[in-house]
């Protein structure tokens, strides 16, 4: 009896449909943030400690993607851009699931809640970062369909627009983390050093969802220049 790979039918469809499927695991990930941070605010840790398991569910989903990917990529011959700038494009998203994971391990472990002075800031700075990854999703739907069509021009500037949209959005967030850095400067002396320094690794953290983000982009600028 002959049997098939359901996952290795998607390369038949599109060689960015696994792709697709990963970072929409991906943005799934994120997308359980800020509700977890809004938890840690009113120390509702069962809440938080739910919304760490979803994170945990959905980033292990999104490496079971990353495996089944990098195990059914076809070769080169069969694929209409570089089989190494898949990888690369893999990797990238899948370091924004790990970083939200590491994010809500670590604020749950520690039972962490940030200063009242910085809630708001932070949750503005964390949904930026969010909107990144989601930008990211759609940007990397958006080349699906360009490839699908046949690189059209007026599909690839609506890409190559929200492309633009991706790295105004990351730099919106480095801006937040400059503030909320400063605001943290001044209330360091009213803190728990050892708080402190898990909260200058928290900011950082959010900062690089973003960052991430913006490198899919990137990557995908590559992949509809060559």
């Amino acid at each position: 009896m002959v049997t098939s790979n359901p996952f290795s039918s998607m390369f038949g469809r599109s060689p960015f449909q696994p792709l697709l499927a990963h970072i929409v695991k991906t943005n799934e990930c994120a997308d359980q943030l800020l509700p977890f941070f809004e938890a840690t605010l009113v120390d509702d840790w069962d809440k938080a400690a739910e919304l760490r398991e979803n994170v945990t569910r959905l980033e292990h989903d999104a490496d079971t993607l990353k495996t089944e990917l990098r195990l059914n990529l076809p070769n080169t011959m069969f694929l209409p851009v570089s089989r190494s700038d898949l990888l690369d494009l893999i990797s990238v998203q899948d370091k924004i699931a790990n970083k939200v994971r590491d994010i809500t391990g670590i604020m749950l472990g520690r039972k962490m809640r940030v200063p009242d002075e910085l809630a708001a800031p932070m949750r503005d700075y964390i949904r930026t970062s969010v909107a990144c990854v989601a930008q990211a999703r759609q940007a990397l739907e958006e080349l699906k369909d360009l490839l699908e069509s046949g690189f059209g021009k007026n599909v690839s500037d609506v890409m190559q627009k929200m492309i633009r949209e991706l790295h105004t959005l990351e730099h919106q967030a480095d801006d937040q983390q400059i503030t909320i850095r400063r605001q943290l400067f001044k209330l360091e002396s009213q803190l728990p050093p050892v708080d402190v320094i898990f909260l200058y690794k928290i900011i950082e953290w959010v900062g690089e969802l973003s960052d991430r983000a913006e490198r899919v982009g990137s990557r995908l600028q590559i992949l509809t220049a060559r």
